[in-house]
């Protein structure tokens, strides 16, 4: 009797061991190539995911995202794991919705390629009063949008803002449509080169950060698979710095542009992946300013957005 039961407790310890260390089918997650996330395009393009999850089993099932606020509908819908390139205002606005998404490492900080890209005859940000302005809500853009007007003490009351993904921006731009957009990386150059200008840009107005994030719900399910994941994404920066020719022809073909350009987009772009304390003081900075505007309702607990 003694035996079958200290058997039957055995066998019952080990399934429970066993389920404790599953692991799902597949990781789902974002590929996010603009405005000119590196590191996602070389991790897809050399199948690192794969490689590194090859023994295990594991299917990397990337899912194309063209809006940010797409990626946070996604992970709200237990549909997508991890994000490879979520900008930190998005993402202090999910947490502040009770979304929670928690930031496992450093993409980068690209200032110079988020820009208000407006006609000829828009001179200044105070032209943009009563303008059509067209850009994605919930992102850094619509932070960036909204930091412009208040420095030239205008409210988003004072322009026609109408939302959209950055693809749809661009073409609604250059059909003549819009008289300004919110736009980032090759939409800047494309508008340049159809004789829109540059307003303004991040760069003296807010940090603009992208980081690799998961759902807090699955990074606490499987912590191995994230912190796998942000070393493999510091493994592509590392590739892309000591291989920047082969890398910008990687991103040349994803965003169908001419390797000069991509080699400014490059350059603008200032990759990093690790996060710092600045890092943080510039979360608690897009907080304050999101509080003020009213694009979140409460605080965010911030240090609990890193993962452990």
């Amino acid at each position: 009797m003694m035996r079958r039961l200290f058997l039957f407790l055995s066998l019952t310890f080990l399934t429970l061991s066993c389920q404790a260390q599953s692991w799902p089918e597949c990781l789902n997650i974002t590929y996010v190539k603009a405005p000119f996330n590196i590191q996602n395009m070389v991790m897809k393009e050399r199948a690192l995911l794969e490689k590194e999850f090859e023994k295990e089993g594991l299917k990397i099932n990337w899912i194309p995202i063209k809006a940010g606020i797409n990626q946070v509908r996604g992970m709200a819908a237990g549909e997508i794991d991890m994000v490879a390139a979520m900008n930190t205002s998005t993402l202090l606005i999910a947490n502040a919705n009770g979304n929670k998404i928690v930031i496992a490492g450093g993409v980068a900080h690209p200032d110079d390629t988020f820009a208000i890209m407006a006609k000829p005859e828009i001179k200044s940000v105070k032209d943009l009063k009563n303008k059509q302005i067209v850009g994605p809500k919930g992102t850094v853009l619509h932070h960036l949008l909204s930091a412009a007007l208040q420095h030239e003490g205008m409210t988003m009351s004072d322009v026609n803002w109408v939302s959209m993904n950055l693809p749809a921006s661009l073409t609604t731009l250059l059909g003549g449509r819009a008289d300004a957009a919110l736009l980032a990386a090759g939409g800047v150059l494309s508008a340049q080169k159809a004789g829109f200008h540059k307003v303004t840009s991040a760069k003296g107005l807010i940090q603009t950060n992208l980081v690799l994030a998961a759902r807090a719900d699955f990074a606490q399910r499987y912590p191995e698979i994230v912190k796998r994941v942000a070393k493999v994404n510091r493994q592509a920066l590392q590739w892309a710095l000591q291989n920047k020719q082969d890398a910008i022809a990687i991103g040349a073909k994803e965003h169908q542009i001419s390797e000069q350009e991509a080699e400014i987009l490059f350059d603008w772009s200032h990759f990093y992946s690790d996060i710092t304390e600045a890092d943080l003081q510039a979360l608690q900075a897009s907080e304050k300013f999101l509080l003020a505007q009213k694009m979140i309702k409460q605080p965010v607990d911030i240090p609990s957005l890193l993962l452990k």
